[in-house]
């Protein structure tokens, strides 16, 4: 962040924005100065109206998903539009997550995809 570029500049100023929520990263921030031309340069990504938290999909004990993964439910569930009713404990191989949502993941039960909720699985 002390670099003279203004782009080595511009990308630290990016990075301690998106991790402010940190207390070192909120004091280097703090300390950080940059040129009013360079500083409107960093901020044209719109990194410091974010409140800077990064999301992921989790299972019912917040363990952290993956593409791929093997999850099991946790809960009996019926399948809209459906007559398959995916029951306790059944095991879903090689989920793939739904990227604008984390709440969701697709997996195949009995042959058919389907869109399961996360607070609904365990990772197994």
């Amino acid at each position: 962040m002390w670099s003279e570029f203004p782009a080595v500049q511009v990308v630290a100023w990016r990075m301690l924005s998106r991790l402010r929520n940190e207390g070192w990263a909120s004091d280097s921030l703090d300390i950080l100065y940059l040129e009013d031309k360079t500083l409107e340069w960093a901020k044209k990504t719109g990194d410091h109206e974010q409140d800077g938290t990064v999301e992921f999909h989790q299972d019912v004990n917040g363990t952290r998903l993956y593409e791929g993964d093997t999850v099991v439910l946790v809960k009996t569930l019926d399948v809209k539009g459906s007559t398959l009713s995916a029951k306790l404990g059944t095991v879903v191989k090689n989920i793939r997550l739904v990227h604008d949502n984390t709440g969701q993941i697709e997996g195949k039960v009995e042959g058919q995809t389907v869109v399961i909720l996360t607070k609904y699985l365990r990772k197994g």
